[in-house]
């Protein structure tokens, strides 16, 4: 009891420190009128301006070499991004494939060509479909568009009684037996008054009170009154037996035959798990032809001899393998090595594949160098892997996401290439129209560019380019400008200014807070790193 009372207390001291933390905060920020003005502009200031782009892709690797130095000055000017909050590690591993091949295909193929026979004949349709189907289907009334493809084109065109399929839909053979057709409505709204059976003296008892109920209700006694006195059913009593409108299946098949079968304005007597009900049909919508059909579907997973030809290619791997030739190893039996660089204690996947949890666990465990000792397994395969490297919390080295950076160093080689080329064209250009000339490209309009929208229509998000936009003086080409896609020139036509902003103080309060929120960001990630 003293250990729960000082937990208690601890909490509501740190409730408190927390919410005086707050206020502190709260106060401390504050947004200025110029803060607002400004902010205002940059949503609505519009841009109109030619660019020309010279895009990465038209400068061929071969002519853009690069160079364990521009790896480290991509580095060194990026070393923020490459910071975590949390220890990751590096795991190369080989994925050995155990995917269903054509013999495993044909052999469920034939399995469910046999239950297609059996199906036929079947005296009970749905209960043999729910034992022999790998997946289990509502026995339900259903439209057009409620199955797979491949069934609901033909199912709606068959007669009662006749068995389809297979068909190979979503990794699986499926075959149905169409038990029952009918044209019905599509939904229903109705009310009830729910008389329990026990409650009654029996079912029998329950249907006599029921007919007598059903015998006023047809002399004109107020139905809701009726259900207010007599129902115990809690979740309509009050609202006078509604029920609402409901769709198929949403009832037990008892109540749902009699509201869909029946008319409007039918008054039924039913009997169900939940007791006797007194049915009024208030509306029937819409209407379509439906269909009552037993689904079976068998899923083609690989077969014994598929999944052991994998596994012993994969214990084969592990005998094999050390840390040092574990990437040889691998091409040798036609496998492929490959690394995950920052792999985190609660990810369940390794550079987009899937990954078991135990082989994450086991990677926290194991020391660098280490090699599993055992096979993990997913359900479509076999992985093996080995510890590469263990990478502290803080800035992450170079090596370890040299991998993740390529792509952005090989676009800084390439913008080097491509802003000397703007550069000779910009000589002695006045125009961005006679840059366009000089490059063999055509300088393209836009128009309405936003500074809090850094999106060129039709190219991409370019902050950097934008943001140059607005800082340029109409008529004259910018300096090359590198970018996401690209390397750009850009020339202003000119700016359309807004209207003065009409409520500043909303202005400010919706800024207020954003930064508060955003204040609040940076001191948590502050204690984090602390």
């Amino acid at each position: 009891m003293a250990d729960q009372w000082e937990a208690l207390l601890g909490g509501v001291k740190d409730e408190r420190l927390s919410s005086k933390y707050g206020e502190l905060l709260s106060n401390s920020v504050y947004v200025t009128s110029l803060e607002a003005n400004e902010e205002y502009q940059e949503r609505n200031k519009l841009a109109n301006f030619k660019y020309i782009l010279l895009d990465y892709a038209s400068v061929k690797d071969a002519e853009a070499k690069v160079t364990d130095a521009d790896f480290q000055e991509y580095y060194n000017e990026h070393k923020s991004m490459f910071k975590t909050q949390e220890e990751t590690r590096a795991i190369q591993y080989v994925t050995v494939d155990a995917k269903p091949l054509a013999k495993d295909s044909l052999a469920v193929k034939e399995a469910i060509d046999k239950l297609k026979q059996d199906l036929i004949v079947a005296k009970d349709d749905s209960l043999f479909a729910s034992i022999n189907s790998d997946n289990k289907y509502p026995f339900t009334y259903v439209k057009k568009g409620q199955l797979s493809p491949s069934l609901d084109s033909v199912v709606f065109n068959v007669a009662a009684g006749t068995t389809v399929g297979p068909f190979l839909s979503n990794g699986a053979y499926e075959i149905a037996k169409v038990v029952s057709t009918v044209v019905g409505p599509d939904s229903v709204k109705a009310s009830h008054i729910l008389l329990d059976a026990t409650a009654e003296g029996g079912v029998d008892k329950a249907l006599a009170k029921a007919d007598s109920i059903k015998g006023l209700i047809q002399k004109g006694d107020n139905f809701a009154a009726l259900a207010i006195q007599f129902s115990s059913d809690p979740g309509s009593k009050a609202n006078g037996g509604e029920l609402g409108t409901f769709t198929r299946g949403r009832m037990v098949p008892e109540f749902e035959k009699a509201v869909f079968e029946g008319k409007a304005g039918d008054i039924k007597v039913v009997k169900s798990q939940f007791g006797v009900h007194i049915i009024k049909i208030e509306k029937q919508i819409g209407t379509a032809k439906y269909a009552k059909v037993a689904i079976i579907d068998k899923v083609i997973n690989s077969g014994k001899e598929t999944l052991n030809n994998a596994h012993s290619k994969a214990t084969a791997f592990l005998s094999a393998a050390t840390a040092q030739n574990f990437a040889q190893e691998a091409k040798k039996l036609g496998l492929e090595a490959k690394t995950a660089s920052r792999v985190t204690a609660m990810d369940n996947v390794l550079d987009g594949t899937e990954a078991p949890r135990d082989l994450i666990k086991w990677a926290f465990e194991a020391k660098k160098g280490d090699i599993s000792d055992k096979v993990f397994e997913t359900e479509t395969s076999y992985i093996l892997a080995s510890l590469v490297n263990v990478q502290p919390k803080g800035v992450l080295s170079l090596d370890a996401v040299k991998k993740d950076i390529e792509p952005a160093v090989k676009n800084m080689v390439k913008a080097k290439v491509l802003k000397e080329k703007f550069g000779k064209a910009l000589a002695g250009a006045s125009s961005i129209d006679q840059v366009a000339q000089k490059v063999g490209k055509s300088a393209i309009h836009v128009e309405n560019v936003v500074f809090a929208n850094p999106v060129i229509p039709g190219v991409a998000l370019e902050n950097a380019v934008v943001g140059t936009v607005f800082g340029l003086q109409p008529n004259k080409p910018s300096k090359a400008i590198e970018g996401n896609t690209g390397v750009y020139v850009v020339q202003v036509n000119g700016f359309t200014n807004p209207s003065a902003i009409s409520d500043i103080n909303g202005q400010k309060k919706q800024m207020l807070a954003a930064k508060a929120q955003r204040a609040w960001g940076s001191i948590f990630r502050a204690l984090q790193d602390k």
